[in-house]
């Protein structure tokens, strides 16, 4: 794609010509989900309605083209984040339960008592209880890596101290959905392979907007999102290195992921169906195929440099709004982060931020945004307000935003509040 047109984009996302309280919406909630393009909705209406049929037992033409479209959508992903083969893509319902599925199939596995497992205080909790459960379960350690002297990054000495405990798994999300910060995973994996560790990586901010390939990493495990990245809700993955979901047992059993069942015991089919039990999300991994196709067709390189105008934008104009506090990296062309905006101002609860720019049609989140260690004890606040991009936003959009949060100032300041 040699010209990034926005306009062309946003007339694929029919939402997008919706009003919200007299408004035309401006979406800005995209780190907690995206919105959907005509290519999506189309194709899961097309499955429903010409070759809706289960996977992988009819041998009639319409559950045979299901199937072919179902396997058709994991080769895209695969290829999406450079995987060797489809084997290492298993269909999970979103990121969670990619998470959860490592934390209880290979976490179960490794972890013993007295054996370490180390996270960051920037995780999801998508990213924090699996693996608080495990320990739990095990009697295992669970660590933190802490944030360096500005808040805005990891602690990169901090992570070379805590791999010293020789931890059996580390779990690090690439990207903050709090900060916009892009941890460096390729090198957190590398060091943590040192030491003998497993690495998890939580892609489910990244894999939507920046280029990624798992070969680079050298990750364990990565756990992504659909919902996150233009497919329908329901629909996640879980890439891992096809030897070791080779060595794993599956968590969860019936049928599909068996190939032998007998009266005590049952042998298991081959990957990534092992770990994939029962009827899945068929219209989901079509929709999941056709987000893809969309999002190559713009380019992700394209993408992330469109984001990160964005963000710089939003950024510089929101540094001028009185007692207006943003989270993470701001200074230069803020290398490193995403377009994720948290920030709070002075006065006023992120609460009543995001109503009154609800009353303007502008859509923002406001909260601890499943980041509750982060934000409470790092980032002394109970709740932020959160402006999040994706490939559709405008920088009228951004604009308008700012302008409401300039009304909320003056609203609060008339009131004395």
């Amino acid at each position: 794609m040699t010209e990034y047109n926005v306009e062309r984009i946003r007339e694929d996302f029919p939402i997008l010509k919706s009003k919200m309280n007299g408004h035309l919406l401006a979406y800005l909630d995209n780190a907690a989900t995206s919105q959907r393009p005509n290519q999506v909705i189309d194709s899961v209406t097309s499955f429903y309605r010409e070759y809706n049929a289960n996977v992988h037992r009819g041998i009639y033409s319409i559950s045979e083209r299901a199937t072919e479209a179902y396997e058709e959508s994991k080769l895209k992903v695969s290829k999406f984040i450079n995987s060797e083969s489809i084997k290492e893509i298993i269909y999970t319902r979103n990121t969670t339960e990619s998470i959860n599925l490592v934390a209880l199939g290979k976490g179960s596995e490794c972890i013993g008592k007295d054996d370490h497992i180390l996270i960051t205080m920037m995780e999801h909790h998508s990213n924090i209880v699996p693996w608080q459960l495990l320990a739990k379960r095990t009697k295992g350690i669970l660590d933190y890596v802490g944030l360096d002297t500005n808040g805005s990054g990891l602690d990169m000495e901090n992570v070379k101290e805590m791999l010293e405990k020789e931890p059996k798994i580390v779990s690090i999300s690439h990207v903050s959905n709090i900060l916009g910060t892009i941890n460096d995973v390729k090198e957190i994996s590398k060091l943590a392979h040192k030491h003998g560790a497993l690495v998890v990586v939580d892609g489910a901010q990244s894999v939507p907007h920046i280029k990624i390939d798992v070969k680079e990493i050298k990750c364990d495990f990565l756990a992504f999102s659909g919902h996150k990245m233009l497919a329908p809700s329901g629909i996640g993955v879980l890439y891992g290195r096809e030897e070791i979901l080779e060595e794993m047992e599956p968590v969860i059993g019936g049928g599909d992921m068996i190939r032998t069942v007998g009266m005590h015991d049952a042998t298991w089919n081959d990957l990534p169906w092992k770990f994939e039990a029962g009827t899945p999300n068929i219209e989901g991994g079509i929709g999941m195929g056709a987000a893809i196709d969309y999002l190559g067709r713009l380019g992700m390189e394209n993408i992330e440099a469109y984001e990160r105008k964005l963000t710089e934008h939003a950024i510089a104009k929101m540094k001028n709004i009185p007692g207006l506090r943003i989270y993470g990296i701001t200074d230069g062309a803020n290398i490193g982060r995403i377009g994720v905006v948290s920030f709070t101002i002075e006065g006023i609860h992120p609460h009543d931020l995001a109503s009154i720019l609800d009353n303007d049609g502008i859509a923002i989140r406001a909260g601890h945004n499943c980041a509750m260690p982060l934000v409470r004890q790092i980032l002394n606040n109970n709740a932020v307000a959160r402006m999040s991009f994706y490939i559709y936003n405008t920088i009228e959009e951004v604009d308008r935003a700012v302008e409401s949060l300039e009304r909320a100032v003056a609203i609060f300041k008339r009131q004395g509040g």
